[in-house]
């Protein structure tokens, strides 16, 4: 689904992604993680087309297409969307509207007509008890006024409804109570088919007792450093991150 090769990316003149490689095939959950200015949320940015940063070499696969090649908005209508870790507020644009639109550019990428009325409402009462969101949320504007843990819910709604083939939540846990984050946690859950994928980045542990990810990379100083399974992130629980930093501060001498 997902191949990156040797990713490169700045921003402002200053390199942050110094050769990523990844692959993610369908079904499967990975997870991210690193210490700060590690370049996670880089990575998330680049995907998703953040015209702020700038691939200076290497390539991006999705689908067996061109992903650097898209623009932002083909990106999501391909299939691809990212859960910010700090998602903005948009006042005077209610959440149906917004995501009616969203919904109908992408059917008209796909050549297929608008979604009516009724079918959009019917689709929305499904996917909102998905993430257990309010009616009265739901009815508001985009994310204005809501707390933390309701914008992050509120992004798993967006995802529910798009029903992407890979989504990118990027630092999801961020800011969120246990209650929030087991919800959160249990939409993502299951929303997971055989055929979508996600990758989730975090900086903790605790978000990976909900979400169980098949694959953990560790990424520092721009490149992914260690990849293993499940039990790479016990072992950062109990030893931090100065053990791989050291080990690959090592290497680099």
């Amino acid at each position: 689904m997902l191949k990156v090769k040797d990713l490169h990316a700045e921003i402002n003149g200053k390199e942050i992604l110094k050769g990523i490689n990844l692959e993610v095939k369908p079904g499967e959950v990975h997870a991210i993680m690193g210490p700060n200015g590690s370049g996670k949320s880089t990575l998330s940015m680049v995907l998703a087309g953040n015209p702020a940063y700038t691939v200076t070499g290497g390539s991006a696969e999705f689908n067996g297409k061109d992903l650097l090649e898209m623009l932002p908005e083909t990106r999501s209508h391909e299939g691809l969307f990212l859960g910010f870790q700090y998602p903005v507020e948009i006042p005077g644009v209610s959440m149906v509207n917004f995501m009616r639109a969203a919904i109908n550019a992408k059917r008209k990428y796909m050549d297929q007509p608008p979604m009516s009325a009724t079918e959009f409402l019917k689709l929305m009462r499904e996917k909102r008890a998905i993430v257990e969101l309010d009616n009265k949320l739901a009815s508001r504007s985009v994310n204005e006024g809501f707390s933390g843990g309701e914008k992050k819910r509120n992004e798993i709604f967006q995802m529910a409804m798009l029903e992407p083939k890979l989504s990118i939540l990027d630092e999801t846990d961020s800011g969120l109570d246990i209650d929030a984050l087991r919800i959160v946690a249990e939409g993502v859950n299951k929303l997971k088919t055989a055929n979508n994928a996600t990758i989730v980045i975090t900086h903790y542990q605790r978000l990976l007792d909900y979400i169980k990810p098949d694959v953990i990379h560790i990424l520092y100083k721009g490149r992914i450093v260690r990849t293993a399974g499940p039990e790479l992130a016990l072992e950062l629980e109990e030893r931090g991150y100065d053990w791989i930093k050291e080990e690959v501060d090592k290497q680099d001498a």
